[in-house]
Order: structure tokens, then sequence, then C-alpha cells
């Protein structure tokens, strides 16, 4: 029987990647992740899990982002008790990222009941943690270049990333006939980790294209931020990061770091106000004083490449609170990235009415969230029920996004034999496209964007 790939997740969008193959003997799921974005994405989160869990064999994570691992305790809700393959990074991270998730959608739930602005009676969590504590105890990691079996006639191989510590591209072998993949692919400019490894020759290859219709300019990039920081500070205003608590905290800490020492930012207060990302920054500590292999090497000797100088951890609400109306000119990292939710709402709230301040956008806004409301210049934004004006300045940085551009996605694509065809996933229509185009018109490849739901051969 022939295998077959089906398109649960990650097509036409950036979340929700879920991609299910099938030997005819036992299927494997590459990714388990959360929808995101506009209102009827996640509402596909609610319906019943797209796939058979008796049939399933197991489930392969190529990262920790919820867009990727986010959906599984929803699959554990509806009794998944089978293997979760990761690697040791992922594992850890994964573990708080949805821990997280859970604590943010249940309070999430309690605010709107207490409230009333919620359309259901009572709201419910998607999850809850009793669910995640289950989904963690699942977790089977997998050292990088080992190959391992996870279901009858199917072996799996990690490949590192660099997209986020822990981050894989992941090989599915089963006779003659394999798949790659890419998962989120990292950039060669990483400030933390080391670049992709070359993937593997492989019949089909599902490759990420979040920015596959353009280019980071790094340079620009860095000299943009170091100005708007100095910048917003002349004039009393203080700096307000919406940031990914995983990795994205870290990247942005590095680089303050650097601009820090060099003289190239004034001498400001740096508060990191998420404890997802502290969780995460401590996993990152001891990756480097473990000397992962995932790690730049010029990080792993000495001073603390994540300290800019004057550095807070605010681990509780009220230290939270004092923040967001800060007394002089300050740096404030908070997640969540997209500002979907968390601790960052609270800041966007306060700071956003105040043109002294300034929002600085990070990382990849998906459709129908805070962070690209933001992006595409709103003049005002729901939270918690009400409309907040803009009137802050906001400063879009692409750059310091841990997504490969569409240049090097195509140099990671092309490092291995052409595939009989490359599947576009995770990526708006747009950037998908555009991707596979190039692919088609610069290499004379098959590279095809799937359909949502589509079931194809390999």
């Amino acid at each position: 029987m022939m295998s077959t790939l089906t398109f649960l997740g990650g097509t036409g969008t950036v979340t929700g990647s879920k991609f299910l193959f099938d030997t005819g003997t036992a299927q494997v799921l590459v990714d388990c992740g959360l929808f995101q974005g506009l209102a009827p994405l996640r509402r596909r989160n609610w319906r019943p899990p797209p796939l058979d869990l008796d049939r399933l064999d197991a489930i392969v994570l190529t990262h920790a982002h919820l867009d990727h691992c986010g959906y599984l305790p929803v699959l554990v809700r509806h009794g998944w008790r089978g293997p979760v393959f990761t690697t040791e990074g992922t594992a850890d991270l994964a573990a708080i990222v949805l821990a997280d998730s859970a604590h943010l959608m249940m309070e999430e739930a309690r605010q709107a009941n207490e409230a009333g602005w919620s359309k259901h009676t009572p709201a419910l969590p998607l999850y809850d943690t009793s669910d995640v504590e289950r989904a963690v105890r699942l977790f089977r990691p997998v050292d990088f270049e080992v190959q391992r079996s996870v279901a009858d006639g199917i072996d799996l191989e990690f490949g590192r990333a660099g997209h986020i510590l822990g981050s894989a591209w992941a090989h599915l072998t089963t006779g003659d006939r394999s798949v790659v993949v890419s998962g989120d692919m990292g950039r060669q400019a990483h400030r933390v980790l080391l670049p992709p490894q070359p993937r593997p020759a492989c019949d089909a290859l599902l490759i990420e294209s979040t920015y596959g219709d353009r280019s980071h300019d790094d340079a620009a990039a860095t000299e943009l931020f170091a100005e708007t920081i100095r910048r917003t500070a002349a004039r009393g205003g203080s700096v307000l990061i919406p940031a990914f608590a995983v990795d994205r905290t870290e990247v942005i800490l590095v680089e303050l770091t650097r601009l820090a020492k060099a003289g190239e930012i004034p001498d400001l207060p740096v508060f990191v106000d998420s404890p997802m990302a502290l969780a995460s920054l401590r996993v990152y500590r001891q990756a480097i004083a473990k000397s992962w292999p995932e790690i730049r090497p010029e990080l792993m000797h000495g001073e603390d490449a994540f300290d800019p100088g004057r550095l807070a951890e605010l681990h509780t609400a009220t230290q939270s609170m004092q923040v967001n109306n800060p007394k002089q000119p300050s740096i404030i990292i908070s997640a969540s990235g997209m500002a979907t939710g968390g601790r960052v709402l609270h800041h966007l709230k306060s700071m956003l009415p105040n043109p002294r301040h300034t929002v600085v956008v990070v990382g990849y806004a998906a459709v129908g969230t805070r962070a690209r409301h933001l992006v595409d210049g709103a003049r005002e934004i729901k939270i918690h029920g009400r409309y907040v004006p803009v009137k802050a300045e906001v400063q879009v940085l692409d750059a310091f996004s841990a997504h490969a551009d569409a240049d090097e996605l195509l140099t990671w694509a092309t490092s291995g034999p052409p595939p009989a065809t490359t599947y576009v996933v995770h990526g708006e229509p747009e950037s998908a496209t555009t991707l596979a185009d190039r692919l088609a018109a610069e290499h004379g490849w098959t590279a095809v964007v799937p359909r949502d739901g589509e079931r194809v051969l390999v």
C-alpha cells in the first residue's frame, strides 16, 4: 500500500500545523498545532479532532511553539495516551508553553464569566492544567541525528532547525520512501542558535513559508531598533516589546546586551515581564551552561549573554502592574508576541494611548491578532472587551523574527537532492504561493501549495 500525507492544518495559514503520515499499517502525526488569529480559525480548535485517535500510533513535535504543539492537550482530553517524540529542548520548553497556555485559557474564561463579555454561558477553557500534565508525561525525548523507530515500519530522525531551542526538522522513513517536514526554519543570523543543518534526500518535502515572500535586512533592523530606543527615551517614553516568550525574548536580550555594551542605546532598565519567558530563559541559560550543540559557541564563555546591565525579572502580578505606567524611560519585554493574551495586554492598554511610548513588533503577526492590527495601522484595538486608542508610535522589525526569510528557505530546501514533490505549508496564501513559484521557476521543482484536508501519495 502506498503511503499518504494528509494536511490537517498549517495550509493557507501560519497556525495549526498538523500533518498525518499514513503507511497503511501505521500513522504518525507530525506537529499538533493550535489555530490562532482569526475567529474562524480559532473555532476550529473546538471541533472534534480531525483524525482517528484509535489508529494514531505516535505524534512527533518539531518544536515548542503553540502553533506546532498547542493542540496536544486537546487530543489528550479526547483520550490520546500514545508517545510524543520530541528533542530534549522541545520537551523542556513545551512543558512551559503548554502550562502557560492552559493558565491563560482558564484565566480568560474566568474573566469572561465575571465580566459577562463572552457569548458562552459559562465560558470554558479549551483545555486546563490537568490536560497539560497528562500531555507532558507522554514526551519521549530523542537526540538529534539519531534514528529511532516511532511506529511499525516508521523511523524518525531529527535534524537541527535553528528556530528556537530544541527545534528540529523531522525525517520520517518507511521502506524505500521518506518525508522531511521542516517545522519552522531558523536563520543564519540567529543571535543564540547555530544555523539549520542540511536536510537529507527525501521523496516528499514539507517546507514552511512564513516569510516565503520577503527578505530580512538584519543591519537595517538593528540600526532602526537602536534608533527607536534612543528616540523614545529622548521624549521621555518607554519601549514596549510584545515578544514570544520562547526564543524571541532571548534574542532581544542578546541584542540589547550587545547594543548596551557598544554604547548605542542609553542605559535603561530592562523589564522581562512574562512568567513563561522567565522560565524559558532559565532553560536557555542551562543549555549554555551544558554546552548544548545548538548554541553558538561564542555565548558559552564570559558574562551573561542575556543581561544588558539593568535587567529586572518581574515574577508577580503586582510587579507587572507597577510598570504599566513607567516612571522613567525603560524597555519592557512581555508576552504574548502576537498580543493574543498575557501580561502584555495590560501594558498595551496603559501605554498605547500615550504618544511618548513606542510599541516594537519584533516577530510575525498572524492575521486577526492584535499585533497584526498594530502592524496594519489600526487606530484602536480591542482589549478585555474595550477599545483602546492607538496614539503610541508603532515600529515593525521583521528581521528579529526567528523564521528564515525566502532566500534562506530556498537555500535550505535546495541543500539536499530535489524531492519528487515539495509541499509549501505554514504560510499565508501569498507567501506560500510566492515560495512555491520560486522553487518551480528557479530550480525546476514540482512545488505545490496543498489545500486544507488534502491527501496525497508519497
